[in-house]
């Protein structure tokens, strides 16, 4: 196996330093679907890591954990689903008070807004029900393909989430060229079956909180260092380093980033948040 990564990540004379690796589609869902199996024999049964007892509870959750983190988010659900049980509960609720329920998640404001937007929808719409198409979920308020990804995958509709994990991952592993979450969803589609887009996409999540982590990924000791191109790089290669910029920025805190384009970063989310 480690002389096929020498083979299959060939790189033609004179390409740019940004582009990924050369590879036939052939090689590259060989190489990928040869990463699945892997994933799957570390984690054989991935569990959604946001706590939930319904499909509502995992939407509203969902929509929570973006900018934030699932340990902050488990920390606030259970209150906040014993407070508010329902949709209707949600759709009644002051929004002040739910602003304040929510408020260590993040950008509790737009959050709480679309939450109880989708709550009224549901409600208007559904019967109270979460629905189970891709095409219904996104186009309730707040809810992006990510989302209804994770959704649907309680309902056992397969899909691709690509969340910071798998975006990363993706790239590192020269699964895709794209920086774009839909056009990476693409590319993964296609080189893994369908029937392991759900679990596929938690492998990777867990893989990447473990393994092939953000600023340090252990790449000497990794399990998939002969199926990835960027091991040669220590986790760093050539195609990513234009994201460096903002890396550093993410490495030191929120607080570092230049301030007015966090400032409209931070208004766009609020205007209309896709997560």
């Amino acid at each position: 196996m480690a002389r096929r990564a020498g083979t299959i990540f060939r790189e033609a004379a004179g390409r740019t330093a940004g582009a990924v690796p050369r590879e036939a589609a052939t090689a590259r869902t060989r190489r990928g679907r040869a990463i699945a199996r892997r994933l799957a024999r570390r984690y054989p049964s991935p569990a959604i890591p946001l706590r939930h007892d319904s499909p509502f509870q995992l939407l509203v959750a969902t929509i929570l954990s973006a900018q934030s983190t699932d340990r902050l988010v488990n920390q606030v659900t259970p209150s906040l689903f014993q407070r508010y049980p329902t949709p209707a509960n949600f759709a009644a609720a002051r929004r002040e008070d739910l602003e304040r329920a929510i408020h260590s998640t993040g950008f509790f404001r737009a959050k709480a807004r679309a939450i109880q937007s989708t709550a009224r929808l549901l409600l208007e719409r559904h019967g109270g029900e979460v629905p189970r198409t891709l095409e219904e979920l996104t186009r309730l308020d707040g809810v992006g393909r990510k989302t209804a990804n994770v959704v649907l995958s309680i309902f056992g509709v397969p899909g691709i989430v690509v969340d910071t994990h798998v975006r990363r991952l993706s790239r590192r592993m020269a699964l895709t060229a794209h920086h774009d979450p839909d056009k990476i969803e693409q590319d993964l589609m296609r080189v893994i079956p369908r029937r392991e887009w759900s679990a596929f996409s938690l492998r990777l999540i867990y893989f990447g909180r473990e393994v092939c982590v953000a600023r340090a990924p252990r790449c000497p000791s990794c399990p998939l260092r002969d199926l990835c191109p960027s091991a040669r790089y220590g986790g760093a290669p050539p195609w990513m380093a234009g994201r460096a910029a903002g890396s550093r920025f993410a490495a030191r805190g929120r607080s570092a980033r230049p301030r007015a384009a966090h400032a409209r970063w931070a208004v766009c989310w609020t205007a209309r948040p896709r997560l």
